[in-house]
């Protein structure tokens, strides 16, 4: 080994002990961030002001899910935002065989949109098709409603897997307004599970 390396490396040494010696050996370390979505029951108040599920209620005598779906577009969004969220960002939870109700209104004064429960697949649709429960779709949903427009349905979820709760009009999906829907056998109640945004 050449002498400047010998005494780079012994320099380099001593400054790390030097270093470490100042240190206590028994600190606690600070627990590692959780990379885990937050969950929230929509029926509760405990969760932050930030995150807003109050647009899901669920009604375990009825065996439904009432949805009040709002399309907004607010500036420097990607994309325009299901009830406050886009890209999955909420997870609603549903038990199989149970009543689904929404409410939607399109509140983007820049675009049409529609909605549409599709089955998940490998990649987001470019376009909203047949809708994987019976009624699960509002009107138009390709061509898209109006700003101002709104629309009911209700819908069994009749069939347990993962959907996508999406805007059908071409390139809207994709760009990610879409939320999840889970319809689950182990699920007891209606819930919505938000992740990190």
């Amino acid at each position: 080994m050449p002498p400047v390396v010998h005494q780079a490396l012994l320099i380099a040494t001593m400054v790390a002990v030097i270093a470490c010696s100042g240190k206590s050996q028994n600190a606690p370390s600070a627990p590692a961030p959780s990379a885990a979505p937050v969950s929230y029951p929509a029926t509760t108040d405990s969760a932050p002001a930030a995150a807003d599920t109050s647009w899901m209620k669920s009604d375990s005598a009825e065996r439904t899910v009432t949805l009040s779906l709002v399309i907004t577009k607010p500036a420097g969004s990607p994309s325009a935002l299901i009830s406050g969220y886009r890209s999955g960002q909420a997870q609603i939870e549903v038990p199989v065989r149970w009543t689904v109700k929404w409410n939607w209104r399109n509140d983007d004064p820049g675009a049409v949109h529609s909605l549409v429960v599709m089955t998940q697949r490998e990649k987001v649709p470019l376009e909203g098709g047949r809708a994987s429960f019976s009624n699960a779709m509002s009107r138009s949903v390709t061509e898209g409603l109006a700003t101002g427009q709104s629309d009911q349905t209700t819908f069994e979820a009749e069939e347990a897997g993962w959907y996508w709760l999406m805007c059908g009009v071409p390139n809207h999906a994709l760009n990610g307004e879409w939320l999840e829907l889970r319809v689950s056998p182990d699920a007891h109640n209606g819930s919505v599970h938000l992740k990190e945004r």
